[in-house]
């Protein structure tokens, strides 16, 4: 009983209506090949592992006592509080579905959409936070010799460690111990780890704008080879203690909980990590906060390279400060900020020295800092699928797909490259045949991630074997080669740099307002539906490239030379309103929705279309809905069957949009 608050909600509509008239829960998705492979093992955990995420026992004693649902769906007080909970995580475990199936960056952002919402308060508050890394990269990653994606690289990472937790039991183990969870229900443990695991992953590259500034200046004189150091033109930061800076409130706080008080954000993680680490790897906490003082300030002092790993360490904390408020911020919270600040080069060269054979410490215990190893582990893992933007980056080898199984406790990864690329791969083997015939002598030949899997040494899990211990989950990996399949990623003309799909969401549900409604209070009214209802709008926006795209037009925020369209002719709606209604029908199957009409013809007290509509959200069931395994053109057999009036609806909303994009900053529709 994965969805406990939607199975009770059935039973008690058997009871009441005499019949099972539901809501029913939509299976869990299982690959029958392989139940341990990434995509099954992430959603599992969601769908299995957290139940009764985020429920209010409070709220339930009320709605038994008062009579009156808490919970939203369409709008406010349609179902049980902890109904809505069940929806919204049903909400997550979708969209991390649909991002594993594309890997495309707009099914990225629902993932960061659905965690934000659910426990950091309203999406639109943080907006900027998430939207800022997909803008910068997007933007000036072109101008670097070497840059990769890390904003699907982030939702990769995220899903990873939830399969990871899922399959590993040693891993669980180091985790529950850590935070003393031993006396909580399984439940109670894996919702605490999806909500810390999902700050820690999600977020832990969010301060990339602070290093791509650095790294642009850097690449001008690399572009000529000149190889950076001193000599190097370089940026560095000043006055970083208005990022880093404590309020007194914080202050306060941190010395609750620590016993000690901290005059920057700095400081803490310093003390944090050398309490974890100190002990073990020797250094102090007055040596790391003079390596952590030095990082933004002194460049040149760690090899002329910036660390975007302390600025998101230092940028989600004021995200969670506003959000949640010093006063409610704990040691998970810090933990989580801590794992970010040593996953990049802080852990590696200023505490373990990975890669000096000198001075090399031994690779990280789970049992040290479970979020730290596990993010570390993720992200090395996480190589594949990400849009190269740098230079060099585009034309190297990277991995373009991968399969994972985690059978046994352990790690077995093939990773695939382009077999268009075999030219590439055989000369590689030739080289380095040549270089084993010839007694091995100088360093071996590469092709950079290929090599690091193909060659005897093994670099790529060697290294990682370096960082974080594997004895509780054995690496295997291996590189292989296939054809790339990008229908997956429904690449279209259409390109807004993500940045405008909630404005675009916003604007397709506020087409009916008045013409001098602000931005603020479309915004006000999307917010105030459900999250299922608010993605559903984001799914709609998403899936307005593909429609333009069937009518020979596309969406940007770039100043082009084409007609722009201001409204859509009768033909263009009869192409865009099937696609609609195939969309939606998929939609709610996806999200446990049936066919029926029960809302319409049970027998209600107080008997008013009101009154029906929160019956309609009470069943999940809807005239228009879809049961089975139906085909897109089932789907659109039965878009020509309904009435005109329920026709319209999957197009109108489209037309009216039009005129309320103009609210929004740069988005405009063109014809080719």
């Amino acid at each position: 009983m994965a969805y406990t608050a939607i199975e009770n909600m059935r039973k008690k509509n058997e009871v009441r209506f005499g019949a099972d008239v539901g809501p029913y829960q939509p299976p869990l998705y299982q690959n029958r090949a392989c139940l341990q492979d990434l995509k099954s093992a992430a959603l599992r955990f969601i769908h299995e592992r957290c139940e009764g995420l985020l429920f209010d026992p409070e709220k339930e004693a009320e709605e038994q006592r008062t009579g009156v649902f808490l919970g939203k769906s369409l709008s406010a007080g349609q179902i049980p509080y902890n109904m809505e909970m069940d929806i919204d995580r049903l909400c997550l475990e979708k969209a991390l579905e649909a991002f594993i199936d594309s890997g495309v960056a707009e099914d990225a952002y629902t993932v960061y959409y659905c965690y934000l919402e659910m426990f950091l308060g309203r999406y639109g508050n943080s907006k900027r936070m998430v939207e800022l890394l997909s803008e910068y990269e997007a933007n000036g990653s072109s101008l670097l010799m070497k840059h990769r994606d890390h904003y699907s690289h982030s939702v990769y990472v995220f899903a990873l460690g939830l399969a990871i937790y899922e399959t590993n039991a040693a891993y669980r183990h180091s985790f529950q111990s850590f935070y003393r969870l031993e006396d909580q229900e399984e439940n109670g443990r894996a919702n605490l780890f999806l909500e810390y695991w999902g700050l820690t992953a999600l977020f832990h590259d969010i301060g990339y704008p602070f290093e791509l500034p650095f790294e642009q200046v850097l690449s001008y004189f690399e572009v000529d080879h000149q190889e950076r150091g001193k000599g190097s033109l370089y940026l560095a930061y000043h006055d970083v203690e208005a990022l880093t800076g404590l309020d007194e409130a914080a202050k306060d706080r941190f010395e609750t909980l620590y016993g000690k008080r901290f005059e920057t954000v700095s400081a803490l993680l310093a003390h944090d990590i050398a309490q974890k680490l100190g002990a073990v790897y020797d250094f102090s906490e007055d040596y790391l906060l003079d390596v952590l003082d030095r990082k933004p300030t002194q460049p040149n002092r760690f090899g002329y390279f910036m660390d975007h790993a302390f600025f998101s360490a230092t940028r989600l904390y004021r995200e969670l400060e506003e959000e949640l408020g010093a006063e409610n911020l704990g040691p998970m919270h810090v933990d989580a900020l801590s794992a970010i600040l040593l996953h990049n080069s802080i852990y590696k060269f200023s505490i373990a020295f990975y890669k000096d054979k000198e001075k090399r410490k031994a690779p990280l215990k789970a049992e040290l800092h479970p979020l730290a190893w596990l993010l570390m582990l993720c992200d090395e893992l996480q190589c594949w699928d990400r849009t190269a933007y740098g230079r060099n980056s585009r034309t190297e080898l990277h991995p373009m797909a991968v399969d994972f199984d985690f059978s046994d406790s352990a790690i077995r990864a093939v990773y695939y490259y382009d077999r268009e690329e075999q030219e590439k791969i055989d000369a590689f083997k030739l080289k380095y045949a040549s270089w084993e015939a010839g007694g091995e002598q100088g360093k071996p030949p590469r092709l950079k991630a290929y090599s690091d899997m193909a060659e005897k040494e093994q670099r790529f899990t060697a290294d990682i074997e370096k960082i974080v211990d594997t004895g509780s989950c054995p690496l295997h990996i291996r590189p292989d080669v296939r054809r790339v399949d990008r229908r997956s990623k429904h690449i279209y003309l259409s390109d807004s740099n993500f940045l405008h799909l909630y404005d675009f969401a916003v604007a397709l549900h506020g087409r009916n307002m008045p013409p001098e409604t602000s931005a603020e209070e479309l915004e006000a009214g999307f917010s105030s539906q459900s999250l299922e209802y608010q993605l559903s709008g984001i799914n709609r926006a998403k899936s307005f490239g593909r429609y333009l795209n069937a009518l020979g037009c596309f969406y940007t925020d770039r100043p082009v030379d084409y007609e722009m369209v201001t409204a859509f002719t009768p033909e263009q709606a009869l192409q865009i309103a099937p696609l609609e209604h195939e969309r939606w029908v998929r939609e709610h199957q996806a999200m446990g929705w049936r066919y029926g009409t029960a809302y319409e013809t049970l027998p209600l007290d107080p008997d008013d279309r009101q009154a029906r509509r929160a019956l309609r959200e009470l069943l999940r069931c809807h005239k228009l809905a879809m049961d089975g395994d139906v085909t897109d053109e089932g789907i659109r057999e039965h878009f020509i069957s309904l009435a005109e009036e329920d026709q319209d609806k999957d197009w109108r909303p489209f037309n009216s949009m039009l005129k309320l994009l103009k609210k929004f900053d740069g988005l405009r529709i063109y014809k080719l």
